[in-house]
């Protein structure tokens, strides 16, 4: 059996106050909300780092109550949160928002709106705009450390001159500054996720041509990139690329307390090479192999040093959720269908997702196949149901109390956010704030230990908002803005804007804001087809 790795975690700093750019006082909304389903945000991204699981408190009893907090915009239309992103332990928020100032590449825009939109931090009821490299570029959020330091990527101002995309920078906002981490030459990177130690992980181009990089259909934005991608990790000022797994391209997703990277790399050089997911530590990277087939992809990474994710089985068509442990690869199963993906993983070693019914069956969701949100725990999957009788829904964040939330659907298109807890059943969201408003909660993409929800919300126009429920519990349980769940409440019949498909990719790629992984598999074995 493996040791798993084990070291002192260094003291939690009081968390760092951002400050400079457009700051803007928030709302809180008091009338309620109901459901959509979700714009999806073009800013390319990997899966980002797990919320931090120290310095902050467990969730105790089930919450009952929730105010609602509209996070705005910098004047455009739409506001975003990401998979794995959102509340950091200290009650801090992160994520994108759109400035009213037209994207200046449109049509090729990185936003869905084709606003130019910036990074933001919120705290105590105030978003900060965190900017971008001088010019009028985008910029998105990669992860957020418990100190509030955020991770990703911006815009230079640059285009490339093979492809004729904006050129990608990888980035950190701290103390007020941004710091652009640079690449290994080339003209495109991200920084993914951020420890407390302020280690960054992510990818970054060399000037090496290749005839095929991993960052077209996995950790990047949809670009047929011409030079090799490469994981990276930046600490102390300098970035040091971590290699492959035999490959030629390799890309860093996850960074855990202890400085251990997952991520997923090209194991040979070949035309069509395998894809297998990696952990880094202290210089080697570790092939943690696959399920039977050539591709396998990391969505998630715990404080001891567990992976969880989806890998095709033999035959390279069926795919199943899977946990790395202890030196062991673990086949998840499904809920009696075919297919199933791990989205996120806990410290205590359970693991949430979405797994295929039984009679549900065909190439990895290649299709509207029925499937439920699950809990694996102790050897156990759990179905956690859907709501107001949807055919499918979505798990996408655990948290260390074990509550989880997500997104039920139609199979195609979110339609309501959901809080499942130890023994549910699933509550919608929705439940929590009047139903006469015409706001709707779609998918809830992070939770943090704290029980504090990041959610996305669409407007009666049509605009998508990032909206916080943060629970009201003990002093603030009488607050102004705290709401009951409302019994019976049904969100059903409510017609919901025009809204992503939960399983496709936009025209920029695979992103978070959708419900992996279509866009990744896609490109990856080109005979499977668009949705």
């Amino acid at each position: 059996m493996e040791p798993v790795f084990r070291e002192r975690i260094p003291s939690l700093e009081e968390p760092e106050r951002l400050s400079g750019g457009v700051t803007v006082k928030l709302r809180t909304v008091t009338s309620p909300i109901t459901i959509a389903a979700l714009t999806a945000l073009a800013i390319p991204v990997c899966l980002a780092a797990q919320e931090s699981q120290s310095a902050v408190q467990k969730s105790e009893a089930p919450h009952h109550r929730y105010k609602l907090i509209d996070v705005g915009t910098f004047g455009g239309p739409d506001s975003y949160f990401i998979f794995g992103v959102g509340v950091n332990g200290r009650g801090q928020a992160a994520g994108a928002a759109a400035t009213p100032t037209s994207d200046p590449f449109y049509p090729i825009c990185i936003f869905p709106d084709c606003f130019v939109g910036h990074t933001f931090q919120w705290q105590d009821g105030v978003a900060t705009d965190l900017g971008a490299l001088p010019g009028n570029n985008n910029s998105g959020v990669g992860g957020m450390n418990s100190r509030g330091t955020v991770a990703g990527v911006s815009e230079n101002g640059l285009v490339d001159p093979v492809i004729n995309f904006p050129d990608l920078e990888p980035v950190v906002w701290k103390d007020g500054h941004i710091i652009d981490l640079g690449t290994f030459g080339g003209n495109f990177g991200q920084a993914n996720a951020i420890n407390d130690r302020g280690q960054v992980v992510g990818f970054a181009t060399n000037t090496i041509s290749t005839p095929v990089s991993i960052a077209a259909f996995g950790c990047d934005v949809d670009l047929a990139v011409p030079t090799q991608t490469r994981a990276f990790i930046w600490e102390g000022g300098s970035i040091q690329d971590l290699g492959t797994l035999g490959g030629t391209d390799s890309c860093a997703v996850l960074i855990n307390q202890h400085g251990q990277v997952a991520g997923y790399s090209f194991t040979d050089s070949s035309s069509n090479p395998p894809v297998h997911p990696f952990l880094w530590h202290h210089g080697t990277m570790r092939d943690l192999g696959t399920l039977g087939g050539t591709f396998a992809l990391t969505f998630a990474l715990n404080n001891r040093g567990e992976v969880a994710g989806l890998s095709f089985l033999a035959g390279d068509s069926v795919c199943h959720p899977f946990l790395w442990r202890r030196g062991e690869l673990s086949d998840l199963g499904t809920l009696g269908g075919d297919t199933g993906i791990a989205e996120s993983l806990n410290d205590a070693g359970d693991v949430v997702g979405e797994a295929d019914l039984p009679g549900a069956s065909g190439p990895c969701f290649n299709g509207p196949q029925a499937h439920h949100a699950f809990r694996w725990k102790h050897g156990v999957m759990t179905d956690l149901g859907t709501q107001d009788g949807d055919p499918c829904s979505h798990a996408l964040s655990i948290n260390s109390g074990g509550q989880v939330v997500g997104g039920s659907s139609d199979c195609t298109t979110f339609l309501h956010a959901f809080l499942w807890e130890d023994g549910g059943p699933m509550v919608d969201l929705n439940s929590f704030v009047t139903p006469s408003s015409n706001l709707i909660l779609t998918v809830a993409t992070l939770i943090s230990d704290r029980g504090e929800i990041a959610v996305q919300g669409v407007l009666p126009n049509g605009d998508t908002h990032a909206f916080l429920l943060i629970p009201c519990e003990g002093d603030r349980s009488d607050d102004e803005g705290c709401e009951d769940a409302k019994s019976g409440a049904s969100y059903a019949n409510h017609v919901a804007p025009p809204a992503i498909a939960a399983r496709s990719s936009t025209m920029l790629g695979d992103l978070r804001v959708r419900v992996r992984p279509r866009g990744m598999l896609d490109r990856f074995r080109g005979h499977w087809t668009q949705p």
